[in-house]
């Protein structure tokens, strides 16, 4: 890679870019859920019902990724980042003007979230791995923060819409700011990423493009690294979903919960600065090894708390300790796949991470329907971070073990 090509300005120019697409993207993410007590109220349904759209909006993000990361491959970023402007348009500016539930359900799975936000997360963020070397465990950090930015600002400003508009013009509004946003930024990207040599972080050795990374079939570790990825993500769920739930059922005002919630969300951005900023010394892997440890020391911390002020502590512990993950696999990936192959590769990772964060948070509330306590459905979550802690200490064994054997692959 050509040093005024690697890491140079445009490739932080990009950076910047790609951080704002995943900030304006992740409305799909959040704005449903501001919305959901109105929709439920005008169109009678239930509680239920009216979560319809928001899962959805979650299959399609999922799905979504895998499709638009190989898009993402064969003909650049710009073309899924193009794709999901005019979807997530199409798809606010529709469902403002939907006349049912079930309309207004399909509208957010198929065009805001299979087609919409899904093409502003995985491809994006394989595509910045592609623009740095030395500092690329930051890069995916930055960028990969842009989720979190999102679930920061859109909400409020959801709100305050939606109680001096209503929600019909606030998802027209939404619809016609991403168009007018998302469009001239995917331009910025037009440029189609450069032949990489597979430099990983802190001189740490690839096998990017090697046939048997680690000793595995490129499907065997893709398979290995998704089952870690749905691990780690349904241990992770319990706070983030159902801290508020948690709150109330403990007698503290669900406004606390909310703001245990923004603690995580704020110090998980510290987090994954952080976690990029370690992976460039040591790796994806072993960082991912280190923040899979940590969070399992976190959910540990929510068993005894059940007072306001160990609540704020263990959120903003949660926060910290957990905000580097997700981050992680897609440096994974590049330090073992090679790069042409980033954009779906990334994708099927991060929809595993997704497919977790969904299972999970209906599986913490499924548990507590069945033990009338949430400790059980810590007890879960941090079950299934053991899965992940395992999976990921093995692989890092193996590196351990294999790498002085494997030569660096030619460039």
């Amino acid at each position: 890679m050509k040093p005024s090509v690697a890491e140079s300005p445009y490739a932080w120019l990009r950076l910047g870019v790609s951080l704002a697409l995943l900030t304006i993207g992740a409305a799909g993410m959040y704005s449903v859920v501001v919305i959901l007590p109105s929709v439920q109220a005008e169109f009678g349904v239930g509680r239920a019902q009216a979560s319809l759209p928001y899962t959805l909006t979650m299959l399609g993000f999922g799905a979504g990724g895998v499709l638009m990361g190989r898009l993402s491959d064969r003909f650049g970023v710009m073309v899924p980042v193009l794709i999901g402007s005019v979807s997530l348009g199409a798809g606010y500016l529709a469902s403002g003007a939907a006349p049912g539930l079930w309309s207004f359900a399909l509208l957010h799975g198929f065009l805001i979230g299979l087609l919409g936000s899904s093409a502003s997360f995985g491809p994006v963020v394989a595509d910045v791995s592609l623009w740095f070397t030395k500092r690329r465990g930051l890069a995916v950090a930055i960028c990969i923060s842009g989720n979190y930015l999102g679930g920061t600002l859109w909400p409020p400003v959801v709100q305050h819409f939606v109680e001096t508009a209503g929600w019909r013009a606030t998802q027209m509004g939404i619809g016609l700011f991403c168009v007018a946003t998302m469009l001239p930024l995917a331009f910025v990207l037009r440029r189609r990423a450069p032949a990489l040599a597979d430099t990983p972080p802190g001189g740490v050795r690839s096998h990017a493009g090697s046939p048997r990374a680690l000793g595995l079939s490129p499907a065997a570790l893709q398979t290995v690294l998704c089952i870690a990825g749905v691990a780690c993500c349904v241990a992770m769920s319990m706070p983030q979903v159902h801290i508020v739930a948690y709150c109330t059922d403990l007698g503290i005002p669900a406004a606390r919960g909310a703001e245990m919630l923004s603690l995580m969300m704020g110090f998980g951005i510290v987090s994954r600065l952080a976690s990029g900023w370690i992976a460039d010394r040591i790796g994806g892997l072993r960082t991912l090894l280190v923040g899979s440890a940590l969070q399992a020391v976190a959910l540990a911390f929510f068993l005894p708390s059940d007072t306001l002020g160990s609540l704020y502590v263990s959120s903003a512990l949660f926060g910290m300790f957990q905000g580097g993950i997700v981050p992680s696999y897609p440096l994974v990936v590049r330090e073992y796949f090679p790069p042409r192959q980033a954009g779906v590769r990334v994708g099927a990772v991060l929809t595993a991470t997704l497919f977790g964060m969904a299972l999970g948070g209906w599986m913490s509330g499924a548990i507590f329907d069945l033990t009338g306590s949430y400790r059980a459905a810590f007890v879960n979550g941090m079950a299934w971070n053991a899965v992940n802690l395992a999976l990921i200490g093995w692989l890092v064994l193996r590196s351990r073990s294999r790498t002085p054997a494997e030569p660096a692959p030619a460039v």
